[in-house]
C-alpha cells in the first residue's frame, strides 16, 4: 500500500462519541465543518444508520455526490465511498473512528483512503486530500461539539 494514498488525522476531542457522531452520521451537518471546503449542502433526513445506506450531498461546484456507506457501527464507525450520482463509488474512501476515552472525552480518527482509485482524472484532487485537510474537519468538528 502506498503510504501516500492513505492518510489520516486524530485529534481528542471534549465531547461524548454519541454527540460526536450525529454529526458525522448526518449529512445535513457535515457542511458545517468540513475542512475540504467542497460540501454545499445535504437534504434533511438522511441520517446513516446502517452498511448499504446511501447520501447525496451537493457539492460546491453544483454537482451531486451519492456516498455509499460501506462501515457502520453506531457511535463509532462510520465510513462511505463517494461516487457520480447514479454511478457506482470510483474507488475512494472517507472513513471515521470514534474511540471514547471517558465520560465527555473521544478520540476522532479521520481517514481519507485512495488505493482503489482509478481513474486518473481524480488523482489531483486525491492528492490535495492531505492529512491537514483531514485535520481541519476535525478542529471545525470540535468547535461545533465541545
Amino acid at each position: 500500500m502506498d503510504e501516500d494514498q492513505v492518510v489520516s488525522a486524530r485529534r481528542e476531542i471534549d465531547a461524548g462519541a454519541e454527540v460526536i457522531f450525529e454529526f458525522i452520521a448526518d449529512p445535513a451537518r457535515q457542511p458545517e465543518w468540513d475542512g475540504n471546503e467542497n460540501l454545499a449542502e445535504a437534504q434533511p433526513g438522511q441520517r446513516v444508520r446502517a452498511v448499504g445506506d446511501v447520501f447525496t450531498m451537493r457539492l460546491t461546484n453544483g454537482g451531486l455526490r451519492d456516498n455509499h456507506v460501506v462501515e457502520f457501527e453506531e457511535g463509532r464507525v462510520l465510513a462511505w465511498q463517494p461516487s457520480d450520482q447514479g454511478s457506482p463509488p470510483a474507488g475512494h474512501r472517507w472513513r471515521w473512528k470514534l474511540e471514547p476515552l471517558g465520560p465527555g472525552r473521544t478520540a476522532v480518527t479521520h481517514t481519507y483512503d485512495w488505493t482503489q482509485l482509478t481513474d486518473e482524472g481524480r488523482f489531483a484532487r486525491a492528492r490535495a486530500t492531505t492529512s491537514d485537510r483531514l485535520a481541519a474537519s476535525l478542529e471545525r468538528l470540535a468547535a461545533r461539539v465541545e
